[in-house]
């Protein structure tokens, strides 16, 4: 699975491309559809209905983000519950990767906000939900413009279906980050600091920056987020 990734890969994006990327892929199977009704209660986050709007204030200035809950209704409700709940507010960007070109900033980890935590364990934690003691971990979402409702649990490798994909790795595009497994994303997020169709299909986008993409560009690593707030609903 690995090796044929790869080479697809290899056929689309330049060497560095591939360097950025390698220790992102995972193996791949075609998508399925399931009812977003089902799938939301299923589990202990809630959903997001349309959009909304989330003031990221950081110690290099503020980032406007809009997540879209009609793409990703999964996604976006995750991350704007963990908002609510003041997750994200004291956690540091563990992971900023400019050189040898820009790819990724990327934060959210709630361990990063304790002091007693080791920079070098950054990065690994994920929301552990108070009312279960458990961490909590959100399916892989990914939404064609020819379907009604997203899919869940499988990549997106057809090259045909990828050029459907509601929501894209822009420059400014939010994403989920995650381990290899589909389904383990939990509270880290990611922004891309360029266009970055490698990644389309395989990591969840769920919206973008709207205002501040400046403030992204200057963010180095182990910046921190001062507060995230809702700001609205639409």
């Amino acid at each position: 699975m690995l090796l044929s990734s790869l080479a697809r890969l290899i056929r689309r994006q330049d060497i560095w491309g591939i360097l950025l990327c390698v220790p992102l892929l995972v193996g791949c199977s075609k998508s399925t559809t399931a009812s977003i009704k089902a799938v939301c209660s299923s589990l202990t986050s809630p959903c997001l209905q349309g959009k909304a709007n989330v003031l990221m204030s950081t110690n290099r200035g503020a980032i406007t983000l809009e997540v879209d809950g009609d793409a990703a209704p999964v996604t976006a409700g995750n991350f704007v519950d963990l908002v609510k709940r003041g997750v994200y507010n004291g956690t540091v960007f563990h992971r900023v990767v400019k050189e040898p070109v820009s790819f990724v900033v990327q934060g959210g980890d709630p361990a990063s906000k304790d002091p007693k935590t080791l920079k070098t364990n950054y990065g690994k934690g994920s929301f552990i939900d108070p009312a279960s003691a458990q961490a909590r971990f959100i399916p892989f979402e990914v939404k064609l413009k020819t379907d009604d409702q997203p899919r869940y649990g499988k990549l997106i490798t057809n090259p045909r279906e990828l050029l459907q994909l509601q929501l894209t790795h822009k420059k400014g595009a939010l994403a989920m980050a995650r381990s290899p497994a589909p389904d383990s994303a939990s509270a880290q997020f990611y922004i891309a600091l360029r266009p970055l169709p490698e990644l389309d299909g395989r990591y969840a986008v769920f919206g973008r920056v709207i205002k501040g993409l400046e403030v992204v560009d200057a963010i180095q690593q182990g910046d921190r987020i001062f507060k995230a707030s809702l700001l609205m609903a639409k």
